[in-house]
Parts: C-alpha cells; sequence; structure tokens
C-alpha cells in the first residue's frame, strides 16, 4: 500500500513512476488505492486528471503457494479503468513498457515468473518497439480449435498442440496480450468463425478470467452462433497452488490435460 500511495502522489505531480511489486499475490495490498483511486480518477474528474503509474509485478507458474498465484478475475473486475496487460515474456513485455510509457492512463504489467527463466532472441530494435493493446496475437495457425490463453499457459498449450499434432488436429493459438482492453477488433471471432470450436485456457482460479474471456467472446461478441460443439474452458484449481513441480503441475493446467480436451472436442 506504501508503494502504490507513494506512485500515486508521484503521477499526480507530473512524474511517470513505475512501481514495483514483487509477486502478484502481494497486489492484494494494492487493490484498494488502485480499485477506489487510480482506475477511477479520469471519470471521476470528468477526462481532466489522470494518474499515469506503471505497477510492474510478475506471477502466475513457478512453485510456492504465495509466488504463483494467478487471480486474474479480482485483479481485472477491481481494475476497470486501467490497462492490464499480461505478457507471455520479457521482449513483449518491453513493448508494452514502451507503449504505456507514451500513454497518459494507468497500467499494469503481469511478466510469467517463470519467464525469467527462458533465453530470447535481443531485437535490435528492443527500445523502440510498441505493441498495439487490445489486439490479440495468433501465435499458431490452424483450422479444428480455437485456443485463447496468455502468459506463463501460452507455453502449455504449444506442448499440448504438439501432443495432437501427430494425430492430425490442427489447433490455432491466440494470445489476448492484454485483458483490459481485451480483443478490441474481435480477431478471436473471426478465428472462431474458421474453426467452430473454441477452448480458453488460464491459470486463475474457476469462474475468474477463462469465464471472463468466455463471456467476452461467447456473448459480446457473440461467438455461440459458429459452435458446433460445447466451448469450454481450463482452469487452475479452486486452491492455492500446492508446493513444487509436482504441485504446480497438478494445481495448474498441464499439457495432457489440455491435450485431452482437445481430443474430445473433436470427438463431440
Amino acid at each position: 500500500m506504501t508503494i502504490i500511495g507513494q506512485a500515486i502522489g508521484l503521477a499526480l505531480r507530473g512524474l511517470k513512476p513505475i512501481a514495483e511489486i514483487q509477486y502478484l499475490d502481494y497486489l492484494l495490498y494494492a487493490l484498494q488505492p488502485l480499485s477506489d483511486d487510480v482506475a477511477t480518477l479520469f471519470y471521476r474528474t470528468g477526462g481532466q486528471q489522470s494518474c499515469p503509474l506503471i505497477i510492474r509485478t510478475r506471477g502466475h507458474r513457478l512453485e510456492g503457494i504465495w509466488h504463483s498465484g494467478s487471480p486474474m478475475g479480482m485483479i481485472i473486475n477491481a481494475l476497470r479503468g486501467m490497462y492490464v496487460c499480461v505478457p507471455r515474456n520479457m521482449v513483449q513485455a518491453v513493448c508494452m513498457y514502451n507503449t504505456l510509457m507514451q500513454s497518459n492512463e494507468p497500467g499494469l504489467i503481469i511478466a510469467p515468473l517463470n519467464g525469467y527463466r527462458l533465453k530470447e532472441k535481443l531485437p535490435e530494435n528492443l527500445v523502440d518497439m510498441k505493441l498495439a493493446l487490445g489486439v490479440p496475437e495468433i501465435l499458431e495457425a490452424g483450422n479444428d480449435i480455437t485456443i485463447v490463453s496468455y502468459g506463463s499457459t501460452l507455453r502449455i498449450a504449444q506442448e499440448a498442440i504438439n501432443i495432437v499434432k501427430p494425430l492430425g488436429l490442427s489447433c490455432e493459438l491466440i494470445d489476448v496480450q492484454t485483458l483490459l482492453p481485451f480483443d478490441i477488433h474481435h480477431d478471436i471471432l473471426k478465428s472462431l468463425k474458421k474453426t467452430n470450436r473454441i477452448l480458453f485456457v488460464d491459470e486463475d482460479v474457476p469462474g475468474g478470467a477463462a469465464a471472463y474471456m468466455f463471456n467476452k467472446v461467447m456473448e459480446e461478441q457473440g461467438g455461440y452462433r459458429y459452435l458446433d460443439t460445447a466451448p469450454r474452458t481450463i482452469t487452475g484449481k479452486e486452491h492455492r497452488p500446492a508446493y513444487g513441480t509436482d504441485g504446480d503441475y497438478f494445481s495448474k493446467p498441464n499439457a495432457e490435460q489440455i491435450a485431452d480436451n482437445l481430443i474430445d472436442m473433436m470427438k463431440e
């Protein structure tokens, strides 16, 4: 709360603070000032005042009960009025920082904690790279099933795709990139019109961010019109993640679980 309070003060004084919250789970303590003060300021002042702070944190899949949380539903419902960015790697995160640095609005960037262990190619123009917020990216093209996710879970989904590929199953994998705003051009709907099957995957508890994405595509975008099979969500379990790599495997979506669902959807 102290970190966010100082960031709010700096932002209101005309500076551009980047506040560091060590783990996503600790954002609980920051939600009250972010929700009451930051996310509502532009609205409360009739567009006359902004609080352009950036919050950087990291979470999702790793090990440990307080280091592996993914309370995305709580965050996106408390912070309407802020950007919520969910990069899958660090290059993508830098693009989001560059974009928000040019904005006059507040934003939250949630890096995937295990992404710090990945080796990535360093672009020569990294300082200049930006990313359109609210526009998903198609990571793999396919014709049979659309898979929608973000962050660390995308790598698990890619493992699942490789499991079912020898069976002749063609999956389209979409990274939403930002949850607020979400798919402003309805690109996911365009994919669904092609595949007629859709699976939403994330690490939040049931009814969290996967349900939010489900609502956006099925109800707001009218995706239900193009379904050949029932749409599905795969989420984390209804508890804090268990400790260790085995706890991580069974508490969060795993590649075998996703592959089984993909096969079942094709049989339906």
